[in-house]
């Protein structure tokens, strides 16, 4: 588990409104959906506050990983706790937030001593990443540990 996680609340994907209770929970379980994710097992919260909670047992530690940045990389949403367990014994990731001037050569050259490994950690954002050069300030990406870089 990773606690409580943070994210920059203005930045992100514009869903609309705020994110409070049962109507919060329905978008970001669509913004879920939508993605592909397998949420299966996985129960998404909103608290009064717009703080998010996941919990319940995730098919894998990778898909709760995906499950936790699609989640907090909306704008509005500040936290995600994670309360979620897995199935499997996947290592877990860590996370990055994106500062003015990174790219994802620069990150991977920062995490696993290789710019040119690029793509290992695009993939592992897939599919909340379009594109390896879409990227932006105080978004928060998932660096898989090194060597654990599959993707669902």
């Amino acid at each position: 588990m990773f606690g409580a996680v943070k994210f920059a609340k203005a930045a992100g994907r514009k869903l609309g409104g705020l994110f409070k209770g049962r109507k919060g929970k329905e978008k970001l379980e669509k913004e879920v959906s939508d993605m592909g994710l397998d949420a299966d097992g996985v129960n998404i919260d909103v608290d009064a506050d717009g703080k998010v909670t996941i919990s319940g047992n995730a098919v894998s530690q990778e898909m709760k990983e995906k499950i936790i940045l699609a989640v907090g990389n909306v704008s509005g949403v500040s936290s995600v706790n994670d309360e979620a367990s897995t199935t499997d014994d996947g290592a877990a990731s860590q996370f990055h937030e994106v500062v003015r001037g990174d790219t994802l050569w620069a990150v991977s050259k920062t995490y696993y001593g290789k710019g040119s490994r690029y793509m290992e950690i695009y993939e592992a954002n897939r599919p909340m990443l379009s594109h390896p050069d879409k990227i932006y300030v105080g978004q928060m990406l998932r660096i898989p540990a090194d060597g654990n870089t599959a993707s669902a």
